[in-house]
This record gives C-alpha cells, sequence and structure tokens, in this order.
C-alpha cells in the first residue's frame, strides 16, 4: 500500500502540473481526486495497523471497527476533496470560459495516458487481490473495498477528463470539458455516498451476515440441553469477528450448577463451530418466545450465563 501511495502522490502531482499548465479544468479535477485518494491511502494504511491491536480493559470488544471508522473519513475525503473541487472546477470554466485556449493540451492528455496505465494497473492488482480472498466475500473488507472504488473511478475519471479535453481541442468550445468536470464530480459524490453509507452501517451496529446468523441458529439448536432458541442477536466488532447474544431456553430438571456447566459447554462450542462468534453471551430463560424476540437493549436486562 505504500508503493499504492507513493504513486498516486505522483500521479497527483504530474496532473496539477500538467492541469496548471494547460489551464485545463478537468485535469485539475482530476488532480484533487488524485490528492483525494492519496490521503485515503493514509487512512486506510492506519484502518489496516489500528484495527489489528487487542482488546484492553478500556475497549473490551477490541479495535476491529478502527476498519469502519477509517473507511468512513475515505468516504468523506473522496467527497470533499474530490467531488467538491470537480463541482467547482466545472463552475469556473463555464463563467470564465477557460480562455478558450488549448496551448499545453497535449502534453495534459499524455500525463493522463501515463495515469491511465498506472490507475489500470493498481485496479488489474485491487480485483487480483478481491479474487484471492474469495471474490465477494473479499469485498467485505472496507478497505479492499474502498481501494477497488478508488481505482475503478480513478480509470474512469481519467477517461472522461481526457475526453473532455479532446473535445474542446476539437471544438474549442469549454463546455466538453466543464461536462467533464461535472461527471467526475458526480462520480466521486456517488462512490462516497455508497462507501460512507455501508461504513456508517458497520459503525452503528450491524448484524452479521445472514450466513453467519444461520450457523449460529444452527448450532444452538442442535445442542441437546436447549429445548428452544427464542432469539438470537449478532453485531459485528470487526471485519472476521462478531458479538453474539442468544435466549435459549433449556430442557426442564436442570439445577443451578448443571446449567452454568452446560452454558459454558455450548459457548465453547459455538465458538470453536462459528470462527466469527468472538464474544458470546447466553441468557437462560423460559419465557414465550413472543416475549423474547425484543432486543436486549429495548428490554433494559442484563446478565446471562
Amino acid at each position: 500500500m505504500l508503493v499504492a501511495l507513493a504513486a498516486n502522490l505522483l500521479i497527483a502531482v504530474a496532473k496539477a502540473v500538467g492541469g496548471l499548465f494547460a489551464g485545463s479544468p478537468a485535469l485539475l479535477s482530476e488532480a484533487a481526486h488524485s490528492v483525494a485518494d492519496s490521503l485515503n491511502e493514509v487512512f486506510l494504511l492506519a484502518a489496516l495497523r489500528r484495527s489489528k491491536r487487542p482488546a484492553d480493559e478500556r475497549h473490551p470488544f477490541g479495535y476491529g471497527k478502527e476498519r469502519f471508522f477509517w473507511s468512513l473519513l475515505a468516504a468523506v475525503g473522496i467527497f470533499v476533496m474530490g467531488g467538491c473541487f470537480s463541482f467547482f472546477q466545472g463552475f469556473e470554466a463555464l463563467k470564465s470560459g477557460a480562455d478558450e485556449k488549448t496551448s499545453g493540451y497535449v502534453a495534459g492528455l499524455i500525463v493522463l495516458g501515463v495515469a491511465f496505465l498506472a490507475e489500470g494497473v493498481s485496479l488489474l492488482r485491487a480485483l487480483q487481490q478481491v479474487r484471492r480472498q474469495g471474490g465477494k466475500e473479499g469485498l467485505r473488507d472496507p478497505a479492499l473495498r474502498t481501494v477497488v472504488a478508488e481505482d475503478g473511478t480513478a480509470v474512469l475519471g481519467v477517461t472522461l477528463a481526457a475526453a473532455g479535453m479532446a473535445l474542446h481541442m476539437v471544438t474549442g468550445q469549454v463546455v466538453w470539458e466543464a461536462s467533464a468536470s461535472f461527471a467526475i464530480g458526480a462520480l466521486l459524490v456517488f462512490i462516497a455516498y455508497h462507501l460512507g453509507r455501508e461504513a456508517r452501517d458497520q459503525l452503528i451496529g450491524e448484524a452479521a451476515d445472514p450466513e453467519t446468523a444461520a450457523r449460529i441458529q444452527q448450532v444452538l439448536s442442535a445442542q441437546p440441553e436447549i429445548d428452544s432458541v427464542e432469539a438470537v442477536f449478532t453485531m459485528k466488532t470487526g471485519l472476521d469477528s462478531a458479538l453474539v447474544a442468544a435466549r435459549v431456553d433449556l430442557v426442564p430438571g436442570m439445577d443451578s450448577e448443571r446449567v452454568e456447566d452446560v452454558a459454558v459447554r455450548i459457548k465453547r462450542s459455538l465458538a470453536r463451530l462459528v470462527s466469527e462468534a468472538d464474544q458470546i453471551f447466553l441468557d437462560i430463560t423460559d419465557r414465550r418466545a413472543e416475549e423474547a424476540r425484543e432486543s436486549p437493549a429495548a428490554t433494559g436486562e442484563r446478565g446471562g450465563a
């Protein structure tokens, strides 16, 4: 990722110099895009390192959600530094007319060509990483998902900027380049919105994926001491970890000492069979299923075996 960060910084500098030399709003929009990508690389590096810290007294459930927090900041960076600046460049081009000059555009198009090759290679590497991590399953990682989104929008953004500059050169109309800036801005805002929404859901407390929830339900239902599973609640605490809280009704006739032993064994079995189950809480209850469907937060109850 350090190599990708260095490459993004070099591309950003080249685009900025080329954009200022040519007076091209589309190329300057792409420079802002690359600066946003560079800042996001820093955020993702922080996410990867800080999320691996072990749980401590202040954060007993660990630091896994650091990935989601830094991914949210990356989305904000894409929106503010990339999207908003691109819209600004588009409006400025329409207002000032950008002097209708295209001297230096050949150099600018060469810069975009080099950037297209670099961003394309980076996108291919990111897609290979996704395949190595199981395809769609690999995109659960917010850091990898953000890298793929960044590289994909970078390739498309460079294409839009080159098309706008080329049409400006051919027609002499700056509206084509302004339109390219608007299109780049809209693309970045769209990507930022989706990345930010996903990070927000995970920070608020998103449930584990349906497959994991189904495995948890299956493991609990298979325990001979459990008469019925009244409710199961899950919440992601990291990329591959989740908190599990379940209300179960045990078979009748157990004394308190036996209940404690059974609860410990069930939790160990669940942790062994469902790798994502990092923190497990069991609430032993004999209430009706209708009452048990209320969440622990809604009832205000705590505890459990």
